[in-house]
Parts: C-alpha cells; sequence; structure tokens
C-alpha cells in the first residue's frame, strides 16, 4: 500500500512541529491548522500549508472536531495525524474522521473507548492476565453508599487512592489513610471528576507509598503483529504531570523487563490494539511488584528517547502503520542502545508554585551539542500565550551510560538559552543534579521529598544584564550560551568576548575565573 500524499496535523506547538518533520522526511505533504492565537507559530511556518480554523479558545479551534475534518476535506487530506492532547484520544473524532473518509492516525475507536474507562480497562487487564492494583469498583453504574465504600476500603486495607473512572491528569483523585477521610475524600473526588470529565464515578486502589511510574511503548500493525519498545521511567512529576522521563529504567533487571514487556503486549492485544500505544504501570519500589496503571492510545510526550534508544522514528512507524503496511522488525531485532534522558521545558516558575509564564521570546538558542536533540514550539519573536499548556520544549540528550547522559543533559539546559520568559530549566538542572537522581533513588514523590522549597539560585543582576544585551547585539552565540560562571561572580571576569559594539574575537578561550 503506498504511503499517503497530504496530512493534516490536528495540533499545534512542539508535537506538531516534530510530525511535520516526520511528513517530510516520507515526502508528505503537511498541513497545519492553526487558531488566531498561532497566526505566527513555529508549526505554521514549517507546513506546506495552513488553515485558520478559529479563535485562540481551544473549544473553538483545536477542539472543533467539524471545522477540523472540514479543513481536511477542504485541502484534499488523506489523514489526519491527532498528535497528543486535545482531540487525539477522543473516540467521537476518531470514528468521525472514519466516517469522513479520511484514515485517522491512530488506534481504533473501540481500542480508545475500552482503555479510556480506568474501570473498564481494569477488568480487561484483570480477565488477559496482566497484574492490577489491588481495588474495588462498582459494577453496572451500581450507587455505593459509605457503609458500603467503607467495607470495601476495609478489605483492601488504607493507605488506599479514591480515583476518578474517566479520570487523568491527577484530576478526581485523593490519598485517603484512615476510614476517617474516607467519605469526605469520595465526595470531593466525584465533585471535581464531574465538573473535569462529566463522569462522576469513582473507584478504590491500593496506594503504594514508594511508587515509581514505568511505562512501555508498543507498536501494533494491522496484520496481527506486536512488539514492545523497552520502557520509559517516569517517576519525576510535579502534580501528577511528568517533566522528566529516561530509559532505560535504572530500576528494571533483564528479567524484570522482559516480563513487564510481555505484559504490555499482552495488555494491547486484549483490546486489539493497532498503532502506537502506551501502557503505563505502577511499580512497587519496595517489593518491586508491578500493576497495570492505565493505557494512552497516542504518541506520548516521550517518545524521543524510545527513539534514541531504539533507532526507530516513531512518529513515521505510526504513518506507515495507518497506510497498512506490516511492521519491518520483530520483537527479538529490537535493542536498548545506550541512555537516554528527556526533560520538559516548560514557561512556568517552578519557584512560584509552578504558575505559567507568557510574554514574547525574545531569544531562543538552542544547544547543537552531538547527542542532544531539542524538539521546539517556539522560537525567537514567538509569543507564549495563556491558552494553551505552557509546555515548550523537550531537550533529549543521548550516551552510551547513564551517568554521561545526564552530565549531556544538564550542559545542554545550561546552554539552552531562552529570554523574555520564566522557564522550568534550572529547577530541571537542580532535579538531574541530585543525588538522589544521579543515583537512580526515585519515586512519584521525588520533588516533594528532596525540592519541595527550591528556589533560584542567586545571580549578580549586571551578569544577567550583560548576557541579555550580548544576545541582542547579535554577539557569538555559543560563547554567550556556554559560557560558565565565574568564581568571583563578577562580571569583570568574563571571558566571553563582550562589547558593546558587538563579540570580539575568541581563540583558546578558558571559562575559568582568572
Amino acid at each position: 500500500m503506498t504511503l499517503f500524499k497530504k496530512i493534516l496535523i490536528a495540533n499545534r506547538g512542539e508535537i506538531a512541529a516534530r510530525l511535520i518533520r516526520a511528513c517530510h522526511e516520507l515526502n508528505i505533504r503537511a498541513v497545519a491548522i492553526y487558531s488566531e492565537a498561532d497566526a505566527n507559530a513555529l508549526h505554521v511556518r514549517m507546513a506546506d500549508e495552513s488553515i485558520l480554523i478559529g479563535p485562540p479558545a481551544p473549544r473553538e479551534s483545536y477542539l472543533d472536531m467539524d471545522r477540523i475534518i472540514q479543513a481536511a476535506k477542504e485541502i484534499n487530506a488523506d489523514a489526519i495525524h491527532p498528535g497528543y492532547g486535545f482531540l487525539s484520544e477522543n473516540e467521537r473524532f476518531a470514528s468521525a474522521v472514519a466516517d469522513s473518509g479520511l484514515i485517522f492516525i491512530g488506534p481504533s475507536p473501540r481500542a480508545i473507548h475500552l482503555m479510556g474507562s480506568k474501570t473498564e480497562a481494569r477488568t480487561i487487564m484483570q480477565n488477559s492476565g496482566v497484574p492490577i492494583v489491588p481495588g474495588f469498583q462498582a459494577m453496572n453504574n451500581e450507587t455505593m453508599n459509605n457503609e458500603q465504600w467503607a467495607r470495601q476500603a476495609e478489605k483492601i486495607g488504607y493507605p488506599i487512592l479514591v480515583k476518578a473512572a474517566a479520570g487523568g491528569g491527577g484530576k478526581g483523585m485523593r490519598i485517603v489513610r484512615s476510614a476517617s477521610e474516607l467519605s469526605e475524600a469520595i465526595a470531593a473526588a466525584q465533585r471535581e471528576a464531574s465538573h473535569a470529565f462529566g463522569d462522576d464515578r469513582v473507584f478504590l486502589e491500593k496506594y503504594i507509598d514508594s511508587p515509581r511510574h514505568i511505562e512501555f511503548q508498543v507498536l501494533a500493525d494491522s496484520h496481527g503483529n506486536i512488539v514492545h519498545l523497552f520502557e520509559r521511567e517516569c517517576s519525576i512529576q510535579r502534580r501528577h504531570q511528568k517533566i522528566i522521563e529516561e530509559t532505560p529504567s535504572p530500576l528494571l533487571t533483564p528479567e524484570m523487563r522482559a516480563k513487564m514487556g510481555e505484559a504490555a503486549v499482552a495488555a494491547a492485544k486484549a483490546v486489539g490494539y493497532v498503532n502506537a500505544g502506551t501502557v503505563e504501570f505502577i511499580v512497587d519500589s519496595k517489593t518491586r511488584e508491578f500493576y497495570f496503571l492505565e493505557m494512552n492510545t497516542r504518541l506520548q510526550v516521550e517518545h524521543p528517547i524510545t527513539e534514541a534508544i531504539t533507532g526507530i522514528d516513531l512518529a513515521q512507524a505510526q504513518i506507515n502503520i495507518a497506510a497498512g503496511k506490516h511492521l519491518p522488525f520483530k520483537q527479538n531485532d529490537l535493542h536498548q542502545r545506550g541512555h537516554a534522558i528527556e526533560c520538559r521545558v516548560y514557561a512556568e516558575d517552578p519557584a512560584n508554585e509552578f504558575l505559567p509564564s507568557i510574554g514574547k521570546v525574545l531569544r531562543a538558542v538552542e544547544p547543537t551539542r552531538a547527542g542532544v536533540r531539542v524538539d521546539a514550539g517556539v522560537h525567537t519573536g514567538d509569543e507564549v500565550s495563556i491558552h494553551y499548556d505552557p509546555m515548550i520544549a523537550k531537550v533529549i540528550a543521548h550516551a552510551e551510560t547513564r551517568d554521561a547522559a545526564i552530565r549531556k543533559m544538564d550542559a545542554a539546559l545550561a546552554e539552552y538559552t531562552l529570554l523574555g520568559l520564566t522557564t522550568n530549566t534550572p529547577f530541571l538542572r537542580a532535579v538531574v543534579t541530585h543525588p538522589a537522581f544521579v543515583r537512580g533513588d526515585v519515586t512519584t514523590h521525588f520533588i516533594e521529598d528532596h525540592l519541595r522549597d527550591w528556589k533560584l539560585p542567586k545571580v549578580k543582576d549586571e551578569l544577567l544584564i550583560a548576557k541579555a544585551v550580548a544576545e541582542f547585539l547579535g554577539s557569538d552565540h555559543r560563547s554567550i550560551t556556554n559560557y560558565q560562571l565565574p568564581t568571583t561572580n563578577d562580571v569583570w571576569d568574563a571571558t566571553d568576548g563582550f562589547r558593546l559594539g558587538g563579540g570580539g574575537a575568541i581563540e583558546n578561550r578558558s571559562h575559568e575565573a582568572k
């Protein structure tokens, strides 16, 4: 079967830019959609064609299913790629795309539906022999009173977790450590779930005190072939959102990796899965027991680290699978090579409750060292608005060993210049250089355990001003972004060739203090 001639990318930001590159490498024309707020966005500039679909508010643009499908038909697209977020796991959208005669680059609506409900997914996994966290869910929408909930909680044993059946992102979730907290926690979780998802159903799970979040990438074609592409450790999270991922996981032994990989493949087979997906597990770091958490029926934000260690382009694989092609490899053909880490760069202030930062990117200079990849959604001059997720880029470092990957990541983050916005890059550096992270001693509580009171290290104002002025005046960007603070903390000790009229010539420069 031939590949598509034209694909509409139903997304924005860094993932839209990444998918456009994948299309171009396959000689496929890529069409961008954009809201009024994104008229000059990077993904629009990169695309072969672009279509305005509505005002800035997502519900009137990137979530407008009818307008997106209409746009795809207007430009004679063959297929739609939803990226992640927005409509990527919306079974109605997947069905509407198919009904319109277009190809949805993702799993079937049925698979999206089955994995979209945590309660249904738990039942399917249990029936398929995939380990699930001990818990309880009411059957057939049965209404439970406080006494009934309490009996089930006692059977599971405290602490327990109350979770929204249709939830995600930590919404509709409450930790309960004693019976006296249970009824209030259930009521609060139900209210939050109803508001966020239009569904107030909740269920109970055993709460694991020292959890690690480890997921497995799977690929399945329409001819019955399915493989896993190993694991990603995603335990570094803030507010239940991942910020740093790595592969291989420092926790897994070869035997444990094989067992979890088999479970991931079994989970995908249980729902007749086709295309790229991710099976997520929670792992008790004390016992090393693992349990099915959920399945994400889309490409993941952290997919580049899997690409780094396997050499497989997952976005291109998605397109090939949607075009009806066979997977070109078997499980035994796949191997992990080296170690890769991804850091998500957000326009936010970690020292101020991670509040989002908005404004114009006055200067963006990406690290260019070998083994570092940057998937960015903004360049110099772009606007970061209040309307969308504050993640603006991902930095991926790949090296032969974990220690080398950590050092490379720290250096890359130090070099990444994003002026005009407050970003979390200093915080990310604090995480990857923390002794517990370097040891691989991580859980999903890492930030609250080790960096709860983190503050931005103080640097003399004149040094920051000098750096900013040098960027604007067009001096040697490499010398500026590679700059290391002199130990005297005096701007006049800098050896970067800075001049008001532009950078001076630099030969055999040393970054050490005089």
